[in-house]
């Protein structure tokens, strides 16, 4: 694994092969968001005691990313937030679903709160992403359709909030092809 950085690309490990998914998505995907062109250029996929998903790194047009999480054929849309006022949990504590917070003048409520492994990365991430690495994971929801998500892990404790989406609202091209399965209609 190589880590990009100020001072030029650094060697931070070796990544385990990453397990085969369903997701139609692949490096080199292209679409738009907020009214960008973007291109999927990494991937962290996540595993938990019920299951795995993606997070999906975006380089939009104008240099900033956005992370397209990934679980069971749902999507959400994530930029950097800032943190909610969860020192708590930024300490170490517990979230228990049906916790309130407030980020940018929005209401969300925990509806999810798990405790994740890397199983691996592939392309190009701001962070160094080995196998094995733990994290607890906190979905927030509202009425909406507005998404938070914060993470913590040893390193510290992180937020991202956005929008849920339908993979045809993001024009998406280059999707990966399935054999006995045809593309849903609009999306190519």
């Amino acid at each position: 694994m190589l880590l990009r950085g100020d001072d030029g690309l650094k060697t931070v490990g070796t990544a385990a092969i990453l397990p085969f998914d369903v997701s139609p998505i692949v490096i080199g995907t292209r679409g738009t968001t907020e009214g960008q062109a973007f291109e999927v250029v990494g991937r962290v996929r996540w595993g938990w005691t019920d299951g795995a998903w993606n997070e999906w790194l975006l380089t939009l047009a104008d240099g900033s990313t956005r992370w397209l999480g990934e679980a069971m054929g749902t999507f959400m849309l994530l930029a950097d937030a800032p943190l909610p006022a969860l020192r708590d949990f930024a300490d170490g504590g517990a979230i228990a679903p049906g916790l309130r917070v407030t980020v940018d003048g929005q209401d969300f409520v925990a509806t999810d709160v798990k405790t994740a492994t890397c199983l691996g990365a592939e392309g190009q991430l701001p962070f160094a992403a080995p196998a094995h690495w733990t994290i607890t994971s906190v979905d927030f929801r509202n009425p909406d359709g507005a998404s938070l998500s914060v993470q913590r892990d040893d390193r510290g404790t992180s937020a991202y909030c956005g929008r849920y989406v339908d993979l045809i609202d993001l024009a998406p091209t280059g999707l990966r092809r399935f054999d006995d399965w045809a593309m849903p209609k609009g999306l190519q």
